[in-house]
């Protein structure tokens, strides 16, 4: 497989690289220690990525380290892929004038935070099942939200709660189709349908969807990119480790951060590989899907880590039992606080995105921590 290279930090920056030989190690070591660029080296063999010690910290701030690709690039000992991906883990990283087109709008995720407001058509989903499946309700519920400052409005019509039973095709399309027909003639924003089936996505967007959102991150149905390239519509790809009906069985990971990030790389490349444009792609970590509250808990405080793959980062925290957990509440629709913190947290961590269900009081945690992030002091 080669060098695995991760990157985090704020400000100072580390970069980890992880399956080098000792000799090959040892080799950057004495390039650094012979040159100027100021960057820092270190070894942190507590972790592991997938039974891989790191070898390799390299630290310092973003124009320390943009010196050393063509530092390492002069070096035969040096593994040729390494100064490329340090190249390729910084533009990534560092980039973030991010525009999705998406219903005849641009999302300019760069310039603040976006909103995007759940909107479940269906009896069972975990918090607010049953609200919104009559037609009337689920369209005063659309508009609130959208007046309240949602961008999007993603719009679900099967439950994907742990230990959920798939839903029918057609049952899933008589809830959503003719919500979406609706609501595409009436609100401002774009509308997201919220499925991992390609056939209920073709049908969603021929009826006025124009975003994808795939909890499955293209893995359920592998005609799904294909629907989504020919159609050009923006697409969320989302982390699971298994499905809605087991994915809660005891979730195990070697590195959570670290799996999670090469799912949703694979998942990108798929999606390119079928058509689907990369400038459309945001990316999901998955929240609540396959992990455990320690797993949970350290994609949130390492959200950033994400940042390497190059995409926009949608988060989902909105709610879920992690949260009720930690604070113990069992009733989902009085997590309000819990959830806040987790969105303040994950914008503060690089999130472009979030998908709540109260849009108007997480457009505030949004707009104020975009003052205290984004501020030009």
């Amino acid at each position: 497989m080669g060098p695995v290279l991760r990157i985090s930090g704020r400000g100072a920056l580390a970069i980890t690289i992880y399956g080098l030989t000792p000799d090959q190690a040892r080799r950057i070591r004495e390039v650094m220690k012979a040159s100027d660029v100021g960057a820092g080296i270190g070894t942190v063999p507590a972790s592991s990525l997938n039974g891989m010690l790191p070898m390799l910290v390299l630290s310092g701030a973003p124009e320390q380290l943009k010196r050393l690709p063509p530092l390492f690039a002069s070096d035969d000992s040096i593994p040729t892929a390494i100064p490329q991906k340090i190249e390729t883990l910084l533009d990534n990283y560092l980039l973030s004038d991010y525009k999705i087109a998406c219903g005849g709008k641009v999302l300019d995720l760069g310039s603040r935070t976006h909103i995007m407001g759940i909107l479940n058509v269906t009896p069972d989903s975990f918090s607010d099942g049953g609200r919104f499946t009559a037609l009337d309700r689920a369209r005063a519920h659309a508009h609130e939200m959208a007046a309240a400052g949602a961008d999007i409005i993603d719009i679900g019509g099967e439950s994907t709660r742990p230990g959920a039973e798939p839903v029918p095709e057609d049952e899933e399309l008589r809830r959503i189709i003719p919500v979406i027909k609706c609501l595409s003639v009436e609100l401002p924003v774009p509308l997201s349908v919220d499925t991992y089936k390609a056939s209920v996505a073709r049908k969603a967007l021929d009826a006025g969807a124009s975003m994808v959102n795939d909890i499955s991150g293209l893995r359920f149905s592998p005609d799904m990119a294909k629907v989504v390239a020919d159609t050009g519509a923006a697409l969320v790809i989302m982390h699971i480790k298994g499905t809605p009906h087991n994915m809660q069985q005891n979730p195990e990971y070697a590195d959570v951060v670290g799996e999670v990030a090469e799912f949703l790389k694979e998942s990108i490349k798929a999606a390119e590989k079928a058509g689907v444009k990369r400038e459309k792609i945001i990316i999901d970590p998955g929240i609540g899907f396959g992990k455990n509250l320690t797993h949970n808990l350290q994609l949130l405080d390492r959200l950033d880590e994400l940042k390497g793959l190059g995409r926009p980062i949608m988060l989902g925290t909105s709610r879920k039992k992690f949260i009720g957990t930690v604070l113990d509440i069992p009733v989902p629709d009085q997590r309000l606080n819990g959830t806040a913190a987790t969105v303040a947290l994950g914008i503060i961590r690089g999130a472009s995105l979030v998908r709540v269900h109260e849009v108007a009081q997480m457009v505030q945690v949004a707009r104020m921590t975009d003052a205290m992030v984004k501020a030009d002091y």
